[in-house]
């Protein structure tokens, strides 16, 4: 049975809808209100504070930290500096991704690091015989997410820290409340946002400020409804959604490469050898089958499609995670992961994983659509990703 995270107290006042939903064994706000219009509202207009506590959190230290963290992930974490944060994702043996994540350099031979599927295991047996520490500290630490517009804004009036010089990928410690906190300038929503890390007992604490200091800012507590929404919008991939983890996979074409998830740029083949780089220098000379894309969808096609039947089409109120076919003719060349309406584009878009024939920008493909349990299909065509990046998501917040 599920618990509370250590935001519960504040959450469950709020959540007038009473929708949850499991996340690591936590319960996890779907969505506060009937609908999550407003919370979607606020990651692109204002600002929205999302608890993303049930992500598993490990620490890593000692004299051979990096050399552990160098032989697990795809990326080069010699290449890192103190303070800054990355996105990596980490393989088996045969070059195929277990899951993704963040990594911070805290110190020098110290990082947080952030995973999907509970991970402690794997990363203890990559450190046999090494001097080094890995302790997982999912349930010592809570954390947030700020994002939206005004995050900047609220952040400086709110927290003891170097807000003003805090870059993309960047993180710094500092207090909001009285309470020692770590805040990266990142997210998942693709937006401009911080990551807040903070001792999970004086959590409360720092849920409360933002949330009074946020009222001039149109601060809302948002769901995973939102962010869903949102992080297909920037493109952002979701395990056993958009790709399965290769130790979940239960056939070969179930396992992906990195290069086949838009990965390839974290994978660092000139780095000392690390897990599956044997098998990934096999994929980068003989090319990938599937590559990871974005759909814009015909709008126009699908009210043709509706008026058919009678029916007036109606935006889908929240991504779909049920994977559709997509086609070239009548062949099948890949399916559709998420599919969303994108309030701020006024388009309907997709992830989705096609055979790399079919891949370039500009492509035209077919994607099933059900109406009445009849199957029919609308034009969808492969547009660059991210569909929604927004210059101030990396710029210094004014």
């Amino acid at each position: 049975m599920p618990i509370g995270t250590a935001f519960h107290e504040r959450t469950f006042p709020l959540c007038q809808s009473l929708n949850y939903r499991e996340w690591s064994g936590y319960y996890a706000v779907s969505v506060y209100e009937v609908h999550h219009e407003h919370e979607y509202n606020a990651i692109r207009n204002a600002a929205a504070l999302i608890d993303i506590t049930p992500l598993y959190k490990y620490l890593v230290t000692g004299k051979d930290a990096t050399k552990l963290v160098n032989r697990i992930i795809t990326r080069d974490v010699n290449k890192v500096k103190v303070g800054q944060v990355i996105y990596c994702c980490w393989c088996d043996e045969q070059g195929k991704v277990i899951d993704d994540g963040t990594i911070t350099r805290l110190e020098e031979n110290k990082y947080r690091w952030t995973a999907a599927d509970p991970s402690l295991r794997w990363f203890r047996q990559n450190g046999l015989n090494m001097d080094v520490q890995i302790d997982d500290i999912s349930e010592k630490v809570a954390a947030l997410a700020l994002q939206g517009p005004t995050s900047g804004k609220l952040m400086k009036s709110v927290a003891e820290a170097d807000i003003a010089n805090l870059k993309y990928f960047r993180m710094t410690h500092g207090k909001i409340a009285g309470v020692p906190v770590d805040i990266s300038r990142t997210g998942y929503t693709g937006d401009l946002g911080y990551e807040i890390w903070v001792a999970w007992n004086d959590a409360v604490k720092v849920w409360d400020a933002l949330m009074d200091k946020g009222k001039q800012f149109d601060i809302h507590a948002a769901g995973m409804l939102a962010l869903d929404v949102a992080r297909v919008e920037a493109g952002l991939l979701l395990i056993e959604v958009d790709y399965t983890s290769s130790k979940k996979a239960l056939i070969a074409s179930q396992k992906y490469s990195p290069f086949e998830l838009g990965f390839g740029k974290m994978v660092h083949l000139d780095k000392e050898n690390f897990i599956g780089r044997s098998a990934l220098v096999q994929d980068q000379k003989n090319r990938v089958a599937r590559q990871l894309v974005g759909l814009e969808i015909d709008w126009p096609e699908v009210e043709a499609r509706f008026d058919k039947f009678g029916l007036t089409p109606a935006a889908p109120t929240q991504a779909s995670r049920v994977a559709v076919p997509v086609y070239v003719g009548d062949k099948q060349v890949g399916k559709a992961t998420t599919t969303t309406w994108s309030p701020v584009l006024k388009k309907m878009i997709a992830l989705a994983s096609v055979e790399t024939a079919h891949s370039k920008i500009g492509a035209r493909l077919q994607m099933e659509l059900t109406i009445e349990a009849m199957r029919q299909r609308v034009t969808a065509t492969v547009v660059k990703l991210p569909f929604f990046n927004p210059p101030r998501k990396t710029a210094v917040p004014v």
